[in-house]
């Protein structure tokens, strides 16, 4: 199936499970944190938009355990960075519709939240089709470690994501209902 019908499809799916707004376990993200070892203190997440898993009280959670909390800002040529943002701070809504922190200080995460459309056993994942983390997992992966976690609905699991050589793998992805 072609990326384009799998994401439509998936999305619908998503709309439907997650119209409640499924919170995932703080506490499952961060044993796997301290299980791999990154005892560093930068978490790059998300702001969740259409039917995404919401991150947002797990980056309240790492707050709380003075980690900065970074969120994407997208950039022109399907560029992506992460800035420095606190829950107390305005965000503004870009071209997409999506809410970003005001350009302030860049922060290249050591652990990095990535939403997702759906994603396969082999810890691959179909976003949006932007290419924007893939091309920053990239860009970032050759400057540090970084730990990958993808956030998602159990029913988002499909059987193999089409992959090209661009798509990067994820260390991790933490559903509902199981981790991977």
């Amino acid at each position: 199936m072609l990326k384009s019908k799998l994401r439509k499809k998936i999305l619908k799916i998503r709309k439907i499970k997650n119209s409640k707004n499924i919170k995932l376990s703080f506490k499952k993200i961060f044993n796997l944190v301290e299980k791999s070892g990154f005892f560093k203190k930068s978490i790059g997440g998300y702001f969740p938009v259409n039917y995404e898993v919401d991150d947002l009280e797990i980056l309240k959670e790492f707050k709380k355990k003075q980690f900065d909390i970074a969120l994407p800002v997208i950039k022109k040529n399907f560029d992506m960075n992460f800035y420095e943002w606190n829950f107390n701070e305005p965000l503004i809504i870009n071209e997409y519709g999506i809410p970003e922190p005001i350009i302030k200080k860049l922060i290249y995460p050591d652990i990095l939240l990535v939403p997702l459309v759906a994603f396969d056993s082999k810890l691959y994942r179909l976003g949006y089709g932007g290419g924007y983390y893939d091309r920053f997992i990239e860009k970032i992966s050759k400057k540090k470690l970084i730990l990958k976690i993808g956030l998602a609905l159990s029913v988002q699991k499909i059987n193999d994501v089409p992959i090209t050589k661009y798509d990067k793998k994820l260390d991790y992805i933490v559903t509902d209902k199981y981790i991977l």
